[in-house]
């Protein structure tokens, strides 16, 4: 299927079930309108927003839509029971079966050990009611990069392929990637630098030439243009951005943090919106990020209908021209 420019994120909202209602209208109106790509995690909202996208699915054609969710941070509830600290249920839901190990997490909270990847995976299939989903991202996996140190963390991201892989094989994924927050926009050399080409090492390692390593997902905005215009990725030792490595890699890209969570709403220039012949700030935001060469599907959170309806008027403009995207940074 032909992905569509825009993507459904469900990274925000209250844990009740309000937004959950609003989630799910949203999500149906999105798809109403043309869109077909929706974004989740299994930390989101406490596992409320894979539920939420759940409830809308139901019904919808299977092979009209695609769905990408992630795992890697511990999805405690938002809405556990107040008598319940965090390490009981740590203790309760993950030791004490054998899922895992209080000596596997990160920070206290991250986890990408392949009996926990495949909880997780089940967890978020049962959410979304889906037998097979489209895109299985390891979420934010540099947060263990800092603490393992490149050798070990690389290892340990060959490990969560090699489970990657399985998932495929066993149909209950068709692809994999990594979502990433810092990562990719780090220049080598510094602390916290994501190499992709070393992800594709891994990745063939873990699977052969043939590997269902196919996705990455960073933020992309006017305030974070890093994927579009530092050369932080090598590829054939040449210097090249995110965008363009993924390009030559064969690598989708998702990107988050479109609109910034509307912070980049307050600011955009004076006239920026109308010299674009957009209606909106959002739709201005949005057109830069989705018009970026290499980019697939930017997303964007929208947990109101209302959202989708000022968004979604964007998929009937072009995109951007390149050289218009640079002029905008002199």
């Amino acid at each position: 299927m032909e992905l569509s420019s825009l993507g459904l994120g469900t990274y925000l909202g209250e844990p009740t079930a309000a937004a959950d209602a609003a989630y799910t209208e949203a999500a149906r109106a999105f798809f109403a309108a043309g869109g077909n790509v929706f974004d989740t995690a299994a930390n989101y909202r406490g596992g409320r927003s894979e539920r939420s996208l759940g409830a809308a699915f139901q019904g919808l054609p299977r092979d009209q839509y695609f769905v990408s969710t992630k795992a890697g941070y511990l999805p405690m509830p938002m809405d556990v029971d107040a008598s319940e600290s965090p390490r009981a249920w740590f203790h309760r839901v993950l030791e004490a079966p054998g899922i895992l190990a209080v000596d596997d997490l990160v920070d206290g909270c991250h986890a990408m050990t392949p009996r926990y990847l495949a909880h997780q995976l089940e967890i978020s299939l049962e959410a979304l009611g889906l037998g097979t989903l489209d895109l299985f991202h390891l979420h934010n996996p540099e947060q263990q990069l800092l603490h393992l140190g490149p050798e070990a963390f690389y290892a340990q991201i060959e490990r969560a392929f090699e489970a990657c892989e399985g998932f495929v094989a066993a149909g209950k994924i068709r692809a994999y990637g990594v979502a990433t927050w810092n990562g990719f926009r780090t220049p080598p050399g510094q602390e916290g630098h994501l190499s992709l080409a070393r992800l594709l090492e891994a990745a063939a390692a873990a699977g052969g030439r043939d590997h269902h390593f196919r996705w990455i997902q960073l933020p992309l905005n006017l305030a974070m243009p890093e994927a579009f215009l530092a050369p932080t990725q090598v590829v054939d030792r040449t210097p090249m951005t995110p965008l363009a490595a993924a390009q030559a890699s064969g690598i989708s890209v998702q990107t988050s943090a479109s609109i910034m969570q509307g912070r980049i709403l307050r600011q955009l220039p004076e006239g920026f919106t109308e010299a674009l012949g957009l209606q909106t700030p959002a739709q201005a935001a949005l057109q830069f990020t989705r018009s970026c060469p290499g980019v697939t599907t930017a997303l964007c959170g929208m947990g109101r209908a209302s959202h989708v309806a000022e968004n979604v008027a964007l998929l009937a403009q072009p995109k951007l021209d390149p050289a218009a995207l640079e002029s905008l940074f002199g």
